[in-house]
């Protein structure tokens, strides 16, 4: 196989990080798309990549132990660092920058065990959910926006979340903070976060990465909202 990697991922805040990483690295890939729908990510074949079910998951090919599976988005841009990233172009080196590493892996597990899981909340609550429960939309949205504000104070007078340049920390966190309005959250006081925004979306690679498996396109989604949070209800198998 010519493409070191196979990419198991779909077009979502979770999955668009690992295409954007591989692209800015460089890395050539396969692509496979996972079927919600046909609930492949739940499928025997792909267990033995994922077991948890979920996307995204990667092959390693190159490993020097054969075929190596990884999964869990910020586990993924890890790997990718330490067998990808030499020159440190979108990672820092714990032996060399210890102090930006650690940065890196706190700010990296902020948005893995923070703005991922408390906004996906409020994306269940407040769009995907049969029943409206609006102490859960309040609590989650809520719990977002504080997160938000985090983020926001971290930004001030920097362009970067850590040290001097783009890296796996905004690669891990963006993609969730980008669709703040899908989660009913208004970004208008969130100045710095905006202008984040704007200069990773600006970035080539970063914009040829969100177009894997297929471009999430915000204004189109929020003029559709009800019929397609109805769509993604059903795909993902969302009951009373």
């Amino acid at each position: 196989m010519s493409e070191p990697i196979t990419l198991y991922t779909v077009g979502t805040a979770n999955g668009y990080p690992i295409a954007v990483a591989l692209e800015e690295l460089e890395v050539p890939y396969k692509l496979r798309t996972i079927s919600f729908k046909e609930t492949e990510q739940k499928s025997d074949w792909f267990l033995k990549i994922n077991p948890n079910g979920r996307i995204p998951a990667i092959v390693d090919h190159k490993n020097k132990e054969g075929d190596f599976p990884v999964f869990e988005t910020s586990a993924i841009l890890l790997y990718l660092a330490q067998h990808y990233d030499p020159e440190r172009r979108i990672s820092y080196d714990p032996i060399t920058e210890p102090n930006l590493y650690s940065e890196e892996l706190q700010w990296m597990l902020f948005a893995h065990g923070g703005v991922g899981p408390m906004q996906g909340q409020a994306n269940h609550f407040f769009r995907y959910a049969r029943e409206k429960v609006e102490y859960g939309i309040k609590r989650y949205q809520d719990e977002t926006k504080r997160l938000f504000s985090v983020l926001e104070k971290r930004l001030e007078g920097r362009e970067w979340l850590v040290g001097p340049h783009y890296g796996l920390a905004d690669i891990k966190t963006f993609p969730w903070v980008a669709i703040g309005p899908w989660s009913g959250i208004d970004m208008a006081p969130y100045p710095n976060i905006q202008a984040w925004l704007e200069r990773i979306q600006a970035r080539p690679k970063t914009y040829k990465g969100l177009g894997v498996p297929s471009r999430f396109n915000l204004e189109e989604t929020l003029r559709n909202a009800e019929k397609i949070a109805a769509e993604s209800a059903a795909n993902f198998g969302f009951k009373k």
